[in-house]
C-alpha cells in the first residue's frame, strides 16, 4: 500500500483571527459493502488496520494538527497547572478486612496509580503492601484486581498494560511479600477466584501476533490454576464451544461451598451455573438459563444462597434458595421488588445491606437475612454510596460522594445503625459556593427525564451560562452523582455541569433500559437533545454556550446527536465512541453489544435503523458542525480506535471548515480504565481548554 497521506490540504478558519487550520487529506479507497441490497461505501476501511505504517503515519499527522491547535490556546498551560493542583490531594479508599488485617488504597495526590496498604489494626501504622507505580516507569501498568486465598497464604493480583482489556495474573506469598513464579497470560474479563491452593480464571487462546487489540475475541474458557504449576498445566473447567461469542466467568462463595459460573453475551442478562464444592464429583448444574434476565449470587450463608435478580421484577429483588436445591424454580422471594431500583447487595455482619436508586441517587437499607427491614442508613445528602465490610463483622465502612462532595469514608455499625466520619479528603475548593439541583424535563415523546445541574450559587438564568452536558444512555448503566476536580475551574468560571439520566440506562430498572435499546435507540438521542433544548428554553444557557461530552456508548450518543442537530451545540467531545454501527460487532468484544444495539446482519429493518443514526454514515457535506475534538487511544481494545479514525476522517471531509474538526489519539492508553493520573490530567486539560476556548470563556485561573 502506498503512503496514505497526500500533500493536498483541507483548511478551516480557527482561533477567531482568520488563521487557517490545516488537516492532512486522508486517502479514500473503493471499499463498498452490500447490506440487504443496499450498497454502503467505506472508503476509510484501511484505517481499521491499526498496525500498519500507513495508519501510524496518519495518526502522527492528525496528532500534529491537534497538538498545534491546542498549543495556541492561551490559557491551556495555566488550566493544566490549576487542574494539577486541584488533583493533588490525598485520596483514601474504604478499609477492608482480610485474614485479620486491614487493607486500603491510598494516593498521595499525583501518583499515577493508587497504592495498596496494610495495617494490623485501624490504629496501627500502615505499610505499603503493593505499589503498582513500581510495575512500570510511566505508570501505564495498572492494578485491576486483587484476591486473597482463604488460608491467608497467597495474594493474587491482575494487571493491565497500557489500558488494554487483556489481563495478566501474578501471585505473591503474603508472609514474605515475594512474587511466585505463577504467571497467567491472555486472561480477560477475569479476576482470580480462590479455592484451596489455586484459583479459577477466564482466558482466551493467545491471539494472532499483531492483532492483539483488534481481532474478534472468541471461545472464552474457565481454567483452574494450582499454585506452583505452569499455566500450560491449568485444568480446563468450563467452555461452551457451541457459543464462541459468550463470556464465562467464575466466582467462589466466601466459605468456598459453591463455585458459580456466569454465562453472558447473548441477551441483556446471564445464565447461571453452580457446582457444590462440598460434594466430591458434584456436577456443574445450570440454575437459570434465560439470558434476558440477570441472576447474581450475593452470598452463601449456611445452607442458604442469597441472589439478586430482575427475573419477574424489572427493578430487581432478593431471592433465596437451599444449596441442595439451587435451581431457579426453587428460589423464593426474600425482599420483594420495590418502587426504587435495587442496585447493590451484600452481607455485612450477618445482615443484608441493600442499595437502591431513587431518581438516580443512592439510598441504603439494612435487612436481616429473613428479609425483614431493620433500618435505613442515613447518608449525608443525595449522592452515591459504596459499602465495604465482612459478612461476619458488624463494623463496616462506606464511601459517600456527590457532585460537590469529594469521596469521604464513614465507619458504620450494621447493628446500631450509627455512622461517623472516618476520613475525609481536603480539596482546594469551597463546596459551599456551589449548588446542585435536580430537574425533570420532557423528552420528545413526553417522557420525563431526570437531570442534575451543578453550578455556582447566584447564577442568573439569562441564557449566557456555559454548559457541559454529559450523559451515557445505555447497557443498563446508571449515572449517579459523582465528584471530579476537573469540573471545578469550569464551574468557578460560571459554567453549569449538567448530567442527564437518559433511557437506555438503569436508573429506573429494566423497562427504562429496554426503552433505549435496538429499535428504540432513537429515544436516547431524543432524550439528550431535549436536555439541551430544556436548558436553553429555561434560560440556563444558549446554543452558542452548550458543550456536549460522552464516552464509549456515550461517544456514540454525541456523534449521533451532533449529526441530527448540528445547530444545537457549540462544542462536542465524543470520547472513545462507537461510531460505525454497521461493523462494530466485528472487532474484539463488539458482538457483546448486540443486545443493546442489534446488528446490521439481523434484518433489513435493523440494518436500516442502524444506518439511519450511525455517526459514521450520517454526515452531510457542507454543514456547519460544532467544534469537535474526538478522543481515542492506541490500546483501546474495547472500542477499537478505528471507529474514531474513520469518523474523524469523514468529519474532516464533510465539514464546511468553519469550526475545528480534530482527533486526539493517546499512546500507551486504552478505553480509560487504569489510565495514569498524568495522562488523565493531560487529557482533561486539553478537553476543557478546547471547550472553554470554543465557547468563548477566558477563564480566571
Amino acid at each position: 500500500m502506498t503512503l496514505l497521506l497526500a500533500c493536498g490540504m483541507i483548511t478551516a478558519n480557527t482561533f477567531g483571527q482568520k488563521s487557517k487550520l490545516t488537516y492532512p487529506i486522508t486517502k479514500k479507497d473503493n471499499t463498498v459493502d452490500t447490506y440487504f441490497g443496499v450498497k454502503v461505501a467505506d472508503p476509510y476501511r484501511w484505517l481499521e488496520n491499526d498496525t500498519t505504517k500507513e495508519t501510524a503515519a496518519w495518526v502522527k499527522a492528525q496528532n500534529k494538527v491537534t497538538s498545534s491547535y491546542l498549543e495556541k490556546i492561551p490559557f491551556r498551560n495555566k488550566l493544566k497547572e490549576r487542574l494539577t493542583n486541584l488533583t493533588n490531594y490525598e485520596k483514601i479508599g474504604a478499609p477492608f478486612k482480610k485474614n485479620g488485617k486491614y487493607y486500603f488504597y491510598k494516593n498521595d495526590g499525583l501518583q499515577n496509580q493508587s497504592v495498596l496498604y496494610v495495617q494490623n489494626t485501624l490504629d496501627s501504622e500502615p505499610e505499603v503492601f503493593l505499589d503498582p507505580n513500581k510495575l512500570s516507569e510511566d505508570g501505564t501498568v495498572a492494578l485491576t484486581g486483587i484476591s486473597f486465598s482463604k488460608d491467608g497464604k497467597y495474594f493474587a493480583y491482575t494487571i493491565s498494560r497500557s489500558g488494554s482489556d487483556w489481563r495478566e495474573v501474578y501471585v505473591m506469598d503474603i508472609a514474605t511479600r515475594k512474587l511466585l513464579d505463577d504467571h497467567i497470560q491472555w486472561a480477560k474479563f477475569s479476576g482470580a477466584a480462590w479455592q484451596g491452593d489455586g484459583f479459577y480464571y477466564s482466558a482466551y487462546d493467545a491471539p494472532v501476533a499483531g492483532k492483539e487489540f483488534s481481532n474478534v475475541n472468541e471461545n472464552h474458557k474457565i481454567y483452574y490454576h494450582k499454585i506452583g504449576e505452569p499455566q500450560s498445566k491449568d485444568v480446563l473447567v468450563y467452555q461452551n464451544p457451541k457459543y464462541p461469542k459468550r463470556f464465562y466467568t467464575a466466582s467462589v462463595s466466601e466459605d468456598q461451598q459453591a463455585l458459580f459460573i456466569f454465562e453472558s453475551g447473548e441477551g441483556r442478562g446471564n445464565a447461571l451455573y453452580m457446582k457444590n464444592l462440598t460434594k466430591a464429583d458434584a456436577p456443574i448444574e445450570q440454575l437459570a438459563s434465560d439470558f434476558n434476565y440477570e441472576y447474581s449470587p450475593i452470598e452463601v450463608i449456611g445452607n442458604k444462597i442469597l441472589f439478586t435478580t430482575n427475573f419477574g421484577a424489572p427493578k430487581s429483588k432478593v431471592m433465596v434458595a437451599d444449596i441442595n436445591s439451587p435451581k431457579l424454580e426453587n428460589w423464593k422471594v426474600l425482599v420483594p421488588e420495590s418502587t426504587s431500583v435495587l442496585s447493590g447487595a451484600e452481607v455485612i455482619g450477618g445482615k443484608l445491606v441493600l442499595t437502591y436508586d431513587k431518581d438516580a441517587s443512592n439510598h441504603a437499607f439494612v435487612y436481616n437475612t429473613d428479609g425483614k427491614l431493620l433500618h435505613e442508613v442515613k447518608l449525608p445528602s443525595l449522592g452515591s454510596v459504596g459499602f465495604s465490610g465482612d459478612k461476619d463483622e458488624k463494623d463496616a465502612f462506606f464511601i459517600f460522594t456527590s457532585f460537590t462532595f469529594p469521596g469521604a469514608v464513614y465507619k458504620y455499625n450494621v447493628d446500631t445503625n450509627e455512622s461517623s466520619l472516618y476520613r475525609a479528603p481536603k480539596v482546594n475548593f469551597n463546596p459551599e459556593d456551589f449548588v446542585t439541583e435536580q430537574v425533570f424535563y420532557p423528552s420528545k415523546d413526553g417522557t420525563k427525564i431526570p437531570m442534575f445541574l451543578t453550578y455556582k450559587k447566584g447564577l442568573k438564568k439569562d441564557g449566557s451560562n456555559p454548559v457541559f452536558l454529559y450523559a451515557y444512555g445505555g447497557f443498563n448503566i446508571s449515572l449517579n452523582p459523582s465528584f471530579s476536580t476537573f469540573r471545578i475551574p469550569f464551574l468557578e468560571n460560571g459554567g453549569i455541569y449538567a448530567q442527564a439520566n437518559l433511557r437506555g440506562g438503569g436508573e429506573y430498572g429494566e423497562e427504562w433500559h429496554i426503552a433505549g435499546t435496538k429499535m428504540h435507540k432513537q429515544n436516547v438521542f431524543d432524550d439528550f437533545i431535549s436536555a439541551a433544548e430544556y436548558l436553553i428554553a429555561k434560560k440556563y444557557t444558549s446554543k452558542s454556550k452548550v458543550a456536549i461530552v460522552g464516552g464509549s456508548n456515550g461517544g456514540l450518543l454525541i456523534g449521533a446527536c451532533v449529526n441530527q442537530r448540528p445547530d444545537l451545540f457549540k462544542v462536542a467531545i465524543p470520547e472513545v465512541g462507537v461510531m460505525d454501527m454497521l461493523r462494530y460487532h466485528k472487532f474484539t468484544i463488539g458482538w457483546n453489544w448486540a443486545s443493546d444495539y442489534g446488528t446490521s446482519e439481523d434484518s433489513k429493518e435493523m440494518f436500516d435503523y442502524l444506518h439511519a443514526y450511525s455517526p459514521l454514515h450520517t454526515f452531510k457535506k457542507g454543514i456547519t458542525y460544532p467544534a469537535i475534538m474526538v478522543t481515542t487511544a492506541d490500546h483501546d481494545d474495547r472500542v477499537v480506535p478505528a471507529h474514531s479514525f474513520k469518523y474523524a476522517a469523514t468529519l474532516q471531509e464533510a465539514s464546511n471548515k468553519k469550526n475545528p474538526a480534530l482527533i486526539r489519539i493517546d499512546s500507551k492508553a486504552g478505553h480509560g480504565s487504569g489510565k495514569p493520573i498524568s495522562k488523565v490530567i493531560d487529557e482533561q486539560a486539553d478537553i476543557y481548554s478546547f471547550i472553554m476556548y470554543n465557547i468563548g470563556i477566558n477563564p480566571k485561573l
